[in-house]
């Protein structure tokens, strides 16, 4: 008990210290130090007694202290994809890519409570060292909603899929997770990124000029940034690497002020991708100089550079490109959200001061993370019910690159678990006495192989000992795929099928595919088990592999999810967030940002696996698909509602998903588009109607003709299925 009041005591002195003035009296007629006083007069009074020269300092990431007016340095870096990165020891989720194959909001928000409690205990853990260095602040620059709309981009595996309303869902919870719900005080600051039509490729983002249609931009590119303003109040933007309509889209005037502000309401700040505003002038061509580009950025309202070139505003001043009333407006707006933080008050007037260090990375987040994880795995094959794996099964041989490797927990942006779990340890935690289970690696990762030239030469040594282990035993579990060292974010990376970061084809790799065929051949019982951040193009699996399992990147205690799902400890219920194409000779070109042909809404051919989709150990039946009225309203919530059974040998979740298809009088309609889901529970036996209530947002279409939103009048048809191409029941809506 002592130690933890000194550790207490140690927080809230530190506190003092680093507000320096703040300890004066209320009385002293400085307002910014009173927090009586609303924080609109407090920023004004601070911001008025600062220099030019101290105000451009703040506007970098790197803040440094202004002692005489009582700030503290700040670094407005930090990162929480999916779990506190890069600052040490913290709780590591499934990577964001497999958070959306949960499809279950209100568990990813839980997931960013646990995530926005441990950076506050991070937080306040430094400030007791007087440390605010990178990562070490409240300001968290994710989610990224970028869609995912082309399977070869190395950074999709950070997105929440390929469709707006999915990613739109999945990320309005998780902010409202990150930020909290106090009236006052934020618990951390979120940031939506890249705004905007940011997708890959990666070779190219600094200097990539996005030209989508009127169409594309309002219907796939901006609604979850839209979703994120308005239903989750996030409180921060990042501005985007690339081009929009030939403006860099840090300085975008359609984006920032047009949309972002003007039409959305947003209040908050926006920050630039690290070093894009030299891009400026670096990559685009589009300004000669820096103090040119810190003037066109911060004139749009790009409030915060990440980076060095705001350094030049002093001359951007001078020379005529800026003025200093207009730098205040930026000033303004990064001053407010430290001060929503609460970090110019006492502790004592913040609710989250509380959180004591200890918070970080217990037990209880760990098991959370196994949830998540669980929650995530998707079922693409079961010929047989090879799985869950039967009492009968007495030997299994574990086999592939991937299956004791740890780089496929974390995915990228991540923090340091402390003890995770690989594939191959969560079996052997599972597998108890009664069960025989050996390892061989088969073949190397192919990354290392072309790092390390005497790796190739024992790789028929290895594909031996793996086909000798599989041939004793009684099953086959063969963990590959690919890793998060082959795709991400501009990456040094260039071999078959990758290429800095990005993916050049869809094949799993060639050493892992001829393995695989090996270990087929010998009739066994085989699953594999997939590590990846993308679509795979598995073709052949699918048609000569009895179990196939999904599981991402599944973060920490990825392991023993697995386990459980291929034990049946858990019946999988994740779902596809994205179309696996059989090739990528499917759809159109990598730099081709027209949505026409690229994912579920757009494609038309014949996916692998569709969007939405995930099997069960147990069966769903669908009955009594209906709305409470035949016809709407245009602008009226639309209700609908439909009973689900479960009439399997097993306890599982259930996604519903809803589809609607607009009127043929909509000229550029997708071919159907999300528009409602539930993960719902059923018992064996057990019977719900699931009931939904669709918001007009979810049926308007954009109208070039007008430059903005309609809702078409005509006839509707609403689709209810276990996935985009498994379709139970249909109803048709007349909207008035």
């Amino acid at each position: 008990m002592k130690r933890k009041s000194k550790l207490m005591l140690t927080i809230i002195l530190a506190a003092f210290v680093f507000q320096g003035l703040l300890a004066q009296n209320k009385d002293t007629g400085i307002l910014y130090t009173n927090p009586d006083k609303s924080i609109e007069v407090r920023v004004n009074d601070l911001v008025s007694r600062m220099t030019l020269e101290e105000k451009i300092s703040q506007m970098q990431h790197t803040a440094p202290a202004i002692e005489h007016l009582g700030i503290p340095a700040y670094n407005w870096w930090n990162e929480a994809l999916h779990g506190v990165a890069r600052n040490g020891i913290a709780t590591v989720f499934p990577q964001a890519i497999g958070m959306a194959a949960t499809w279950d909001t209100e568990m990813i928000n839980q997931e960013a409570k646990i995530i926005s409690t441990e950076a506050r205990a991070k937080y306040y853990e430094a400030i007791g060292k007087n440390e605010h260095k990178i990562y070490q602040g409240l300001t968290f620059w994710s989610p990224n909603i970028n869609i995912f709309r082309d399977p070869r981009w190395g950074r999709g595996q950070e997105t929440y899929g390929e469709d707006p309303y999915l990613t739109a869902s999945i990320g309005t919870a998780f902010v409202k997770g990150m930020q909290g719900d106090n009236d006052k005080y934020f618990k951390v600051i979120a940031t939506a990124k890249h705004f905007a039509v940011h997708s890959g490729p990666e070779s190219t983002r600094h200097s990539f000029d996005a030209w989508p249609s009127e169409t594309d931009l309002y219907e796939t590119y901006l609604p979850a940034f839209e979703a994120l303003v308005r239903d989750a109040g996030v409180y921060s933007f990042m501005g985007a690497y690339n081009r929009v309509y030939g403006t860099p889209a840090c300085a975008n005037d359609l984006l920032l002020e047009k949309n972002l502000r003007a039409k959305w309401g947003f209040k908050g700040y926006v920050v630039s991708d690290c070093w894009a505003v030299s891009d400026f002038y670096n990559g685009h061509k589009f300004v000669p100089d820096a103090a040119k580009a810190a003037a066109l950025a911060v004139k749009a309202g790009t409030d915060l550079s990440c980076g060095g070139e705001y350094g030049k505003l002093n001359d951007a001043v001078k020379l005529g490109y800026i003025s200093e009333a207009e730098i205040d407006v930026s000033v303004k707006r990064l001053f407010t959200a430290r001060m929503k933080l609460g970090l110019f008050d006492p502790p004592e007037m913040v609710p989250y001061s509380s959180i004591r260090p200890s918070a970080n990375n217990t037990e209880e987040n760990r098991q959370f993370a196994r949830k998540v994880a669980r929650e995530s795995i998707v079922l693409l094959k079961n010929e047989s019910s090879v799985l869950p794996i039967s009492k009968k099964v007495k030997s299994i041989a574990v086999i592939g690159p991937y299956a004791d490797e740890i780089s496929v927990l974390l995915g990228n942006y991540n923090g340091d678990p402390t003890n995770p779990v690989t594939i191959l340890q969560g079996i052997k935690n599972r597998s108890g006495k009664q069960l025989k289970v050996t390892y061989a690696i088969g073949v190397d990762q192919p990354d290392k192989l072309a790092q390390d030239t005497s790796l190739a030469r024992k790789q028929e040594t290895k594909v031996a000992e793996a086909l000798k282990i599989a041939s004793q035993a009684d099953m086959v579990l063969f963990v590959g795929g690919i890793s998060p060292d082959l795709e991400g974010e501009e990456m040094p990376v260039k071999i078959d099928g990758f290429s800095g970061g990005d993916r050049t084809h869809l094949d799993i790799p060639k050493n892992q595919q001829t393995l695989l065929e090996k270990i087929a051949a010998l009739k066994k019982p085989v699953v594999l088990v997939l590590t990846n951040g993308s679509a795979l193009s598995i073709n052949w699996a699918k048609q000569n592999i009895p179990a196939i399992v999904e599981c991402w990147y599944p973060g920490e205690e990825g392991g023993n999810a697995v386990a459980d799902v291929l034990f049946g400890d858990y019946n999988p219920a994740g779902r596809l967030p994205l179309t696996y194409y059989k090739s990528i000779n499917d759809i159109p070109a990598f730099d081709d940002y027209r949505m026409a042909g690229k994912t579920y809404r757009y494609f038309k051919g014949e996916p692998l696996y569709a969007f939405g989709y995930g099997l069960s150990y147990t069966k769903f039946d669908y009955a009594g698909f209906s709305a409470a009225s035949a016809s709407i309203k245009a602008g009226d919530p639309l209700k609908l509602s439909v009973k689900i059974a479960n009439s399997g040998k097993f306890d599982g979740d259930e996604v519903v998903q809803i589809y609607g298809v607009q009127p043929g009088t909509v000229a550029t309609r997708p071919v159907k588009s999300l528009v409602a889901f539930r993960r719902v529970n059923l018992k064996k036996g057990e019977s719900k109607v699931v009931t939904f209530e669709i918001p007009p947002v979810q049926l308007r279409h954009y109208e070039p003709k007008i430059g903005d939103y309609a809702i078409a009048k005509g006839q509707f048809e609403f689709q209810v299925g276990a996935a985009s191409n498994d379709i139970r029941e249909n109803i048709k809506i007349e909207v008035k």
